[in-house]
């Protein structure tokens, strides 16, 4: 950091936060109430898309600012000093916020495992279909492969996570499983998929492309 003013401020958010006693306890207040501001804004950037009002904002606000002043605290040895410290803690609070109010969302709103709208699945491949026909025979390729290539359990995975969008450590709570175990079945399912989208020419195979 080439700025003194910015150096100095750095260095004192790490000599305070890893203080003891009166220094370290000021320290985590002010920047406590840093990261709450934060907090509550992006709560209420959020609040529309995931239909979470009222108390619950200041409720997930407050422990996501709690949660980023402890992981904050205790990972100050990664403090490169490249940023001002407060623009590197505020990371930690806006990551905090998604994750919690994704979770909030999808305990709240109960989507079937098994609903599947197969016309999001392009963007899910990172694919951009030109116009609607593309969309609806390669939306029916994959619904095909994955009723012909899956097992129940990776069919299961594959549409609430991926399709359907809900967080892997959700699924594994409702699902009584561990965030590990999930990601292996989606990977596998992935893999399966993509062979078969690659045989029935949907998607160019990767191989050939590397070595041509």
């Amino acid at each position: 950091m080439n700025d003194p003013v910015i150096a100095r401020e750095n260095s004192r958010w790490i000599r305070d936060l890893s203080a003891g006693g009166p220094a370290k306890e000021a320290a985590c207040t002010e920047l406590y109430a840093l990261l709450l501001r934060v907090a509550r804004s992006e709560t209420r950037r959020r609040a529309p898309t995931l239909r979470v009002a009222g108390p619950e904002l200041e409720d997930i606000a407050h422990q996501a600012a709690a949660d980023a002043l402890m992981a904050v605290t205790e990972r100050l040895d990664r403090f490169r000093g490249e940023a001002r410290f407060t623009t590197w803690a505020t990371k930690f609070v806006i990551f905090d916020v998604a994750t919690k109010m994704n979770r909030h969302h999808w305990h709240r709103h109960e989507v079937p495992y098994e609903e599947e709208d197969w016309s999001k699945i392009a963007s899910r491949f990172d694919l951009g279909p030109e116009d609607e026909t593309q969309v609806r025979e390669f939306a029916a390729a994959v619904s095909a492969a994955v009723e012909e290539s899956l097992s129940d359990r990776q069919r299961m995975v594959f549409v609430a996570t991926v399709l359907n969008g809900m967080p892997t450590d959700v699924l594994a709570e409702r699902l009584g499983s561990t965030h590990n175990a999930l990601y292996k079945v989606l990977f596998d399912a992935r893999k399966k998929l993509r062979a078969a989208l690659v045989a029935g020419g949907y998607l160019a195979d990767v191989s050939e492309v590397r070595s041509a």
